[in-house]
């Protein structure tokens, strides 16, 4: 199962005078990742090199240093570490000594790795969304099933033969909440569709 943050988290590492600050934080969309990312950098620090990973996509940035000595190594601790829906951000003051190709990857990729290992994690559910259809008096049995397996209505339309509903639940609990609207409502809700999220 795939863990998220529960909370941004920091982590500060010194290597040859250099300093770095790495932050991490939860993030749900590249665009929320990037938001993370303008608000935590530094413009006075010599470096603000980051990576984010969301599910299949990903990005990652040198931010100037030599190409895949820290964007690459950032994203190597989220992955390494199970992590997803994850921004992390390392922010590095040079302190006159050069690393090397080889100690910049450690220093970023191990600031980035310990920051991540001593965050509180959150288990990623995975969630569906379904449209349900049911009659006017099937309605109240169908409230009542989604409040008691824990499913969000997104949306709920009214025609003249009944509602239309969106939801979305724990992938875990559908099929316990597909048995609950048939029991509830003798199999006459309508389930069109649902897509794994």
């Amino acid at each position: 199962m795939s863990h998220t943050l529960a909370h941004a988290s920091l982590h500060v590492l010194e290597v040859k005078h250099s300093r770095f600050i790495a932050q991490a934080a939860p993030a749900s969309s590249a665009e929320a990742a990037l938001a993370f990312v303008s608000q935590v950098s530094d413009i006075g620090a010599t470096h603000n090199c980051w990576a984010y990973r969301i599910g299949g996509q990903y990005r990652s940035s040198d931010d100037g240093e030599p190409s895949g000595t820290a964007g690459r190594p950032i994203l190597a601790a989220i992955d390494g570490q199970g992590y997803d829906q994850v921004v992390a951000v390392v922010t590095r003051w040079y302190g006159g000594i050069k690393l090397g190709a080889g100690g910049l990857v450690r220093a970023y990729g191990g600031a980035a790795a310990e920051c991540l290992r001593l965050a509180e994690r959150r288990p990623l559910l995975a969630l569906e969304e379904w449209r349900i259809r049911c009659t006017f008096d099937d309605l109240g049995s169908v409230h009542v099933a989604l409040a008691a397996l824990g499913a969000d209505k997104l949306s709920e339309d009214f025609d003249e033969s009944g509602a239309s509903l969106r939801l979305r639940i724990a992938a875990s609990r559908a099929d316990a909440l597909k048995n609950q609207l048939r029991d509830a409502t003798r199999n006459r809700v309508q389930v069109i569709g649902s897509d794994p999220e």
